[in-house]
């Protein structure tokens, strides 16, 4: 019965960490001074749990300060010297939450309170005893660019060895119940979890975070093997830099888990070194327009509702890194809220395919209460003009807002080499100008991406070369990205509003904007003179596709002079092509009208069967219109045939 009762103690305890600090302002209480030694002791509570940081005598400049993760009161040697040199140490109490989800809300509740209340430097030190590696690991790895280096003593790197016990180590059944509990895994679930301290270090080495263990050589509690020996080679691997140092010295106890330290001097130099003097970090916030926030993403969160969240974009949204990031915070810091996520990124689309697919690719799933929108970057790259862009992207919001006026929508401006060299220039890249225009105007939030990428690179925090690497970004530069994206949540949805606010749709900048943009199916074509509706495609010549658009209907031809027609109703009506190898060229006409030319052949045409959206017609009347086009000749001299497939026509009606 004991036993039962303190599991429900402890599930009573997680439930609350994790309700307690989403959707408020942070709670501070007991607020009292002590004394540590002859050091000054701040001690409170911050979100039910107790915190304190001591202060030294005469901090130094920039406020560095060392994170203990676990067991403050162990081996305090090194907290007294780095006390005596200026700097801070600071611990929130997270017992028994063994790196969860929930230990992480806490921990970032005291790294908001100390580095913006406090103004304590943006990257602390931390410092992790045994079990309190489970912690600064995870900490670390959701947050690279705030760590400035990671020193441990005989740290839990894999929570299957302690205190799992599944290899050579002891482990502990009583912590490895509470575990289970605080995870609600099953001991099957727990021995398959693929994100220990060891696992997935990419992000953390690209930031280069130096990490130093201390262990004993013969710790049969925490074995060197499966832990630090395990996660220093994975960190190595990864790039990052490491060094083990033993502790050979003294008495060896708790199966050699305890151990004395040996030169804690030399070790607070690690620290110092890695921490001092305080490099100065751009806030993120200052690449953010709030405007009209987030308020009906946060009141649905507060109401404990299923929230559905839609990333827009194109490769960079739709690789891993900065949008999976960002599914797993919104999932663990809201807990209370049940979310759904659709990845509409794809890869080479920009903003004119984005305005003719939402409705298909994201409106047409259900009520979408968050949506992310990127294409600056395509944009840029496919060369859609600046007209184009403008009545898309703002077709984008209007259409959105019109299915659900609810909608919380975030634009965001991503970083590539032409936009670094606009910047340099010190112009401001159309693109991005564009977007912050429209956020401004829809009153919508807009991350200026490119705009951080540039001035960190500016402030020597990171190079292109080195650290971001390319435009789809390197993990450091996912990280960047996901960090600006939930300093945007976390502020937004700082706010408890009592109701849904409908928006207000202005007047449209652009009265010709593509508001009412969709696709209409290649099965409405008529007069198929040499075209046929082939309802599986895939490639016979073995080039890549792209995931969508391979299986699916198209209307094809490969042969001079065949033609198609399409009756519509709209103002502006194009296709959705596949470029590949054989591309070939048309000739087309609207109402009989103007006879134009289209080369369907790319600069990527050869290695892929490209999705490539083309506009036709625009500012058309609005009513009936046909549409007739025919194969001709392709004057593309690296082209293999004629081939022209249409997976889909646009129309904006």
């Amino acid at each position: 019965m004991k036993k039962n009762t303190e599991i429900l103690s402890l599930l009573l305890l997680l439930t609350c960490l994790l309700w307690g600090r989403q959707g408020k302002t942070q709670h501070i209480s007991n607020e009292q001074q002590t004394q540590w030694k002859h050091f000054k002791k701040f001690q409170f509570t911050l979100d039910g749990a107790e915190a304190w940081y001591i202060e030294p005598a005469k901090p130094l400049t920039g406020k560095p300060w060392v994170w203990r993760a676990y067991f403050p009161d162990w081996h305090t040697e090194m907290d007294s010297i780095l006390l005596e040199r200026g700097i801070a140490i600071a611990y929130i109490k997270a017992n028994d939450l063994f790196g969860h989800a929930s230990a992480m809300n806490l921990w970032d509740a005291l790294y908001d309170y100390l580095t913006g209340t406090k103004q304590f430097a943006a990257k602390p030190a931390l410092e992790a005893v045994s079990r309190g590696g489970l912690y600064a690991y995870a900490w670390a790895k959701r947050n690279p660019s705030k760590v400035s280096c990671i020193y441990a003593e005989a740290p839990v790197c894999d929570f299957t060895s302690w205190p799992g016990g599944k290899g050579r180590g002891s482990g502990s059944t009583a912590d490895w119940e509470k575990l289970l509990n605080v995870y609600g895994f099953s001991d099957t679930e727990a021995v398959q979890y693929k994100d220990q301290p060891k696992d997935n270090l990419e992000t953390l080495a690209a930031y280069k975070v130096p990490i130093l263990h201390v262990i004993g050589l013969n710790d049969s509690v925490v074995p060197n093997e499966e832990n630090t020996f395990a996660l220093v080679q994975n960190y190595i691997k990864a790039g990052g830099p490491a060094t083990i140092v033993p502790m050979t010295k003294g008495a060896q106890n708790l199966q050699g888990h305890h151990f004395p330290i040996e030169r804690p001097e030399a070790l607070a130099n690690f620290i110092i070194s890695n921490t001092v003097p305080v490099q100065p970090i751009l806030p993120a916030e200052q690449f953010i327009s709030f405007n009209k926030g987030l308020n009906n993403l946060a009141y649905r969160i507060h109401q404990k509702d299923s929230i559905t969240v839609a990333f827009l974009g194109g490769s960079i949204t739709n690789m891993t890194g900065w949008r999976n990031i960002v599914c797993r915070f919104l999932t663990e810091h809201y807990p209370q809220a049940r979310f759904r996520f659709i990845n509409a990124g794809i890869p080479s689309l920009g903003s004119l395919p984005h305005a003719f697919r939402l409705q298909n690719d994201v409106l047409s799933k259900g009520r979408v209460d968050l949506l992310f929108a990127e294409s600056a970057v395509n944009d840029f790259v496919n060369g859609t003009p600046p007209i184009v862009q403008r009545r898309s992207l703002e077709g984008i919001i209007r259409n959105a807002l019109t299915h659900n006026p609810y909608m919380n929508i975030v634009l965001m401006g991503f970083a590539d080499e032409f936009k670094i060299a606009d910047y340099r220039a010190q112009q401001t890249p159309a693109e991005i100008q564009l977007h912050q225009d429209l956020a401004n105007h829809y009153q919508i939030p807009f991350i200026n991406l490119a705009s951080e990428v540039y001035q960190r690179i500016h402030n020597k925090e990171l190079s292109w070369q080195d650290d971001f690497k390319d435009l789809h970004p390197s993990p450091y530069g996912q990280a960047l990205y996901a960090n600006s994206i939930q300093t945007l949540l976390k502020r937004a949805l700082q706010d408890l509003p009592n109701q849904l606010v409908k928006a207000e749709m202005p007047v449209p900048l652009d009265k010709k904007n593509y508001n009412q943009g969709s696709y209409l199916p290649v099965s409405a074509t008529t007069q198929r003179n040499g075209f046929t509706i082939n309802n599986s495609w895939k490639p016979k010549d073995g080039v890549n596709t792209r995931p969508g658009f391979v299986q699916v209907p198209v209307v094809e031809a490969t042969n001079m002079g065949a033609s198609v027609e399409l009756v519509f109703s709209g103002t502006a009506v194009g296709m959705a092509v596949l470029s590949g190898p054989d591309a070939g060229a048309i000739e087309y006409t609207i109402d009989g009208k103007e006879t134009k030319t289209a080369d369907l052949y790319t600069q990527w045409s050869k290695s892929l069967h490209l999705p490539w959206y083309i506009l036709l017609g625009d500012g058309l009347s609005k009513g009936s219109h046909r549409l007739r086009l025919k194969v001709v000749a392709s004057g593309n001299t690296a082209s293999k045939g004629n081939a022209v497939r249409i997976v889909h026509f646009l129309v904006n009606q």
